[in-house]
C-alpha cells in the first residue's frame, strides 16, 4: 500500500489557513489546517464523520478574506485519548469557484 504522501497530486505545507463549517450557525467554531494544498487539507477534529460525506466549509486565509469550498472525506482515522483530537480526517476539494482557488494559490505560496 503506498503512503498518503505518494498519492498527492500537490504538495502540502503548513500554513496558517483556518477553516469552519459554512453558514451562520458554526460563526463561533473556528479551527487551524494541520496542512493544506490545492487538491485538499488534513484536519483534527472532535466530530465522527464517514468517509465520502461532502462538507461546504469556509476557508479563512487571512483576517480579511476568506472563500467558501466543497470537501469530501478522504479518509478518517481514531486518534489515542492524549492527542488532544478524537479524529485525524484528510479532506479533498470537490468544488471550488476559480477566483477562490487563485486566492488560495496566493495564500499557500505567501506561506512558504
Amino acid at each position: 500500500m503506498r503512503s498518503p504522501a505518494n498519492r498527492r497530486r500537490f504538495p502540502r505545507i503548513a500554513t496558517p489557513v483556518y477553516y469552519r463549517p459554512a453558514g451562520p450557525a458554526f460563526l463561533h467554531h473556528r479551527r487551524a489546517t494541520v496542512d493544506i494544498s490545492l487538491g485538499g487539507m488534513r484536519v483534527y477534529s472532535d466530530d465522527e464523520l464517514s468517509i465520502g460525506t461532502q462538507l461546504e466549509i469556509e476557508l479563512l486565509l487571512d483576517a480579511e478574506q476568506t472563500l467558501r469550498c466543497w470537501v469530501r472525506i478522504a479518509w478518517i482515522e481514531r486518534l489515542p485519548q492524549s492527542a488532544g483530537a478524537a479524529f485525524d480526517i484528510g479532506l479533498e476539494f470537490t468544488d471550488i469557484a476559480d477566483e477562490d482557488r487563485r486566492a488560495l494559490t496566493k495564500a499557500l505560496k505567501a506561506g512558504t
